[in-house]
């Protein structure tokens, strides 16, 4: 498993790369519903129905759903997905 590097950064961790993997497939599945025309509401109830492993992932998942829907995007989930990945590995980056 290759993790991100820059020259000035240390290595993303393992929690922070699945965080941030598990974060962009929540970005993927929100535009997928966002694109075949389902609401906001409707999207979020169904996050707020699930089970979540951790107790920040119900929150967290609600916001990502948000700013999804929110963007005026029209991106494949696919490349949503990607996106936010790169993105979170980044911001996870520039952390440290």
């Amino acid at each position: 498993m290759g993790l991100a590097t820059t020259a000035q950064a240390r290595p993303v961790t393992q929690n922070q790369a699945q965080m941030c993997r598990w974060g962009s497939e929540v970005a993927k599945n929100a535009q997928q519903f966002k694109l075949s025309g389902k609401t906001l509401y409707s999207t979020r109830k169904a996050i707020e129905n699930r089970q979540y492993s951790r107790p920040w992932m119900k929150k967290m998942a609600v916001g990502i759903t948000e700013q999804t829907f929110a963007s005026r995007s029209r991106m494949n989930p696919k490349e949503i997905k990607d996106t936010y990945y790169q993105g979170c590995l980044r911001h996870e980056m520039a952390r440290r």
